[in-house]
């Protein structure tokens, strides 16, 4: 691997093998997301505990300090929204020359394996990573699946995740599932991170899902929502960064928010 390349998986991913990427692209699709109207107020306490932010081009020159020392993983596709007729009809929105302008540490985009729009954004992602090789960007594919995550099992998960691999993502984020999640990340030759998974009505049920994501093989987390949406976000980063980089178990993860949240009331 070039050395450009390999620096910049190693600022996006500890010495520990382990990150914490806070997606913060929502509103590319969503327009103001709840709890993210306001992009800049939302991230400031929360960058001293994530490991690279996944933000769009907008929100980055509008919103993020250009004085961070955190590494930048920018969204380029898009153009679809909410209201729109299928989310899976993506394009790419920016060039190689904004990426490199930008300073992005990695890229990001999603793939939509198994809908009408599968080649088009398959052809996306293999587009996207012969542009960015010549410069030595990493690829992080999105294996979307909107909103029948729920639906999806191992079998489709890991089909998706190994499909990107063999087009070239150096890191996919993906979806964890109840059963088998191992069989996704054994099945993939490159590092998973996981993202938001199923609805959790409990911090305990975020920080279960993601330890057990963790000890199946999934090298770190892609969490926003379950992150910036919950009412004590710092507390909650910080347990999410003690499970990824400090091996906390999902007990000692939760007493960490119980002890952050405590502590914001006092």
């Amino acid at each position: 691997m070039d050395w450009g390349m390999q620096n910049r998986l190693n600022r996006l991913i500890g010495s520990d093998g382990r990150c914490f990427f806070l997606p913060i692209d929502h509103g590319y699709f969503q327009g103001p997301t709840t709890c993210l109207e306001k992009p800049a107020q939302t991230i400031k306490p929360l960058l001293p505990y994530c490991d690279a932010l996944f933000v769009t081009r907008g929100v980055l020159r509008s919103a993020v300090d250009p004085g961070i020392d955190k590494p930048i993983i920018l969204r380029v596709s898009g153009g679809t929204s909410m209201v729109g007729k299928d989310l899976a009809n993506e394009g790419i929105t920016i060039s190689i020359q904004e990426i490199l302008r930008l300073n992005a540490t990695a890229v990001g985009l999603s793939i939509f394996v198994g809908t009408d729009y599968e080649h088009q954004t398959l052809l996306n992602l293999a587009n996207l990573v012969n542009q960015c090789e010549d410069y030595g960007i990493p690829v992080m594919a999105v294996t979307a699946v909107g909103k029948e995550v729920g639906q999806k099992d191992a079998r489709y998960l890991a089909l998706a995740c190994r499909i990107a691999a063999e087009l070239g993502a150096k890191v996919v984020k993906t979806y964890w599932c109840e059963k088998d999640f191992d069989k996704v990340v054994d099945g993939c030759p490159v590092p998973i991170v996981m993202a938001g998974g199923p609805k959790c009505e409990t911090e305990l049920e975020v920080l279960e899902f993601v330890y057990d994501g963790l000890q199946k093989g999934a090298i770190g987390i892609n969490l926003g929502r379950n992150v910036w949406q919950n009412p004590h976000p710092v507390a909650m980063a910080k347990a999410l960064q003690a499970m990824v980089h400090e091996n906390a178990t999902p007990e000692k993860a939760f007493q960490i928010f119980k002890d952050v949240k405590n502590s914001e009331k006092a």
